[in-house]
């Protein structure tokens, strides 16, 4: 009964007209960003964020949710129709769904995306209400060694699950973790690593990285590649709807997908960019002999990943909303919302502010029924914005994104800062490294540091209080065992081989 009443006020809060507004608004500048390749809801919301300062809590909140489940809907629209994943959660539709394009199947493709999406949200925020008042309970359990704990977990989980090379993914989170310790010393208030310029005290802006590496790093990646490899297949757009095979094949493949999205939403380090790749690997081991092999056009390998990014984007709300823990950038940047608004993230969310946080996970529902709506009937305009040239495209994406830089501190130190991590993500990219475990490890560094810190100094310096302590003991044990089993030979062959596409 309780949880019925609980979505009764989130939704008599989530449709009153101002937040229904700023619930399509945020889902269609969302979807828009997401259909632009490299201007990510990360981006944007740190464009927006000086904006909020003028809206009350929900709407602002509500708003900034509706930028980043929409953007998963549209990355997967690039991904499918020229192969540049407008989301880094796309990059996997991108290597099936191109082909589907490719093979004049390109509206079987997007409204498999959007339809698997739909339902992958959905159930998301079914998991969202069901299970964020439980973890709510086990939130106030937690001390400074559950937390350090369960963020060693979050970043192993980032390794084991990161594409490509295990020696990368270590190497990009350790980067991240030093990157992370450029800033003002938490206990005695000493500047760190900032090299006397006044800027690095507050440590680098994690925008300006994600911006950097991902954002410019894609544009100038793209740039690099000949004109004909940013074709898109408009002549290719024939029917909307999948066929009855197409159903047939795909449904299975969103229910894992909604599935594994969901657990991998809630880890800290999971979240849509691991749930999509995590799905691809799962597809390519349980379908078996598919009617259209994996790489060339599977359908299956668009709706598995598509549901497990939104699944994914979804239950990321709930460590966020529970235990005051970013699992990734963008909900990073809804604390720093918070924040603004004056309001303290972590458990006592639900109770000090229960019409902000049931009008929100109400408010996620109804976005995503906005979506689907918009979605669909929107894939003929998307294309006509595709064809426009890269040349005419990028500078209009530069332009954004420097002007998001700017507008952080409104320093131009951020723009310069964002053009030295542009060339760091080329660097990544031409080595192919993956630079999500990056931003990871350099959001959760800082964290981490802290709560190590204020553990040991609780337990005057006894370091076992890591392992005395059964939640955290239990934690670590975790992360250990995920270390042990992915290093067996066995299961670092099949590791490999499912990422073969990706490197």
């Amino acid at each position: 009964m309780d949880l019925l009443n609980n979505l009764a006020l989130g939704f008599s809060t989530a449709l009153t007209l101002t937040n229904l507004a700023y619930a399509f608004g945020g889902a269609l500048l969302g979807t828009l960003i997401g259909v632009l390749p490299g201007l990510g809801p990360v981006a944007t919301i740190a464009m927006l964020l000086p904006s909020i300062y003028a809206l009350d809590a929900t709407p602002a909140l509500i708003m900034l949710a509706g930028i980043y489940y929409g953007a998963q809907y549209g990355g997967s629209t690039t991904a499918i129709l020229i192969n540049v994943p407008g989301e880094s959660s796309s990059v996997v539709t991108a290597i099936d769904g191109y082909q589907m394009a490719r093979k004049g199947r390109a509206g079987a493709a997007l409204a498999a995306a959007g339809l698997g999406s739909f339902f992958a949200g959905c159930v998301g925020t079914i998991v969202i209400a069901a299970f964020a008042p439980p973890l709510t309970e086990l939130a106030f359990k937690f001390g400074p060694a559950e937390y350090f704990s369960l963020m060693v977990l979050g970043l192993i989980g980032a390794v084991v699950l990161a594409s490509g090379s295990l020696l990368k993914a270590i190497s990009m989170i350790v980067l991240g973790l030093l990157l992370g310790q450029i800033n003002t010393d938490v206990i005695s208030g000493a500047p760190r690593y900032s090299f006397d310029i006044p800027e690095l005290t507050d440590g680098i802006n994690f925008v300006v990285i994600a911006m950097g590496v991902f954002g410019f790093g894609e544009i100038i990646a793209n740039l690099g590649k000949p004109a004909e490899h940013r074709e898109v297949f408009t002549k290719h757009v024939k029917g909307l709807w999948p066929t009855k095979q197409d159903f047939h094949e795909a449904w299975p493949s969103v229910l894992r997908g909604t599935t594994l999205g969901s657990i991998l939403g809630v880890l800290p380090g999971g979240g849509a960019l691991l749930s999509s790749f995590a799905a691809y690997t799962l597809e390519k081991k349980i379908v078996k002999n598919p009617s259209v092999p994996f790489g060339q056009g599977a359908i299956q390998g668009v709706a598995g990943p598509e549901a497990a990014n939104n699944a994914g984007a979804q239950t990321s709300f709930i460590p966020m909303l529970t235990l005051g823990i970013p699992p990734n950038a963008v909900m990073a940047l809804m604390v720093g919302a918070m924040t603004i608004k004056g309001i303290q993230p972590g458990p006592q969310v639900m109770t000090s502010n229960p019409e902000l946080f049931w009008g929100l996970i109400a408010s996620m529902w109804i976005g995503n029924l906005m979506l689907v709506i918009l979605n669909l009937p929107l894939i003929g305009i998307w294309i006509k914005l595709l064809t426009v040239p890269y040349r005419f495209l990028f500078p209009a994406i530069v332009t954004f994104c420097c002007i998001g830089s700017y507008t952080l501190n409104n320093n131009s130190f951020d723009v310069y800062m964002t053009a030295i991590f542009a060339v760091v993500g080329y660097l990544f990219y031409k080595l192919s490294c993956e630079p999500a475990p990056l931003l990871l490890g350099f959001i959760l560094g800082p964290m981490m540091e802290e709560n190590l810190r204020r553990a040991l100094l609780l337990s005057r310096g006894d370091w076992t209080t890591f392992m005395t302590r059964p939640l955290s003991a239990g934690l670590l044990i975790a992360a250990a065992l995920m270390v042990v089993v992915v290093m067996l030979p066995s299961i670092k062959n099949k590791r490999e081989e499912a990422f073969k596409e990706e490197d």
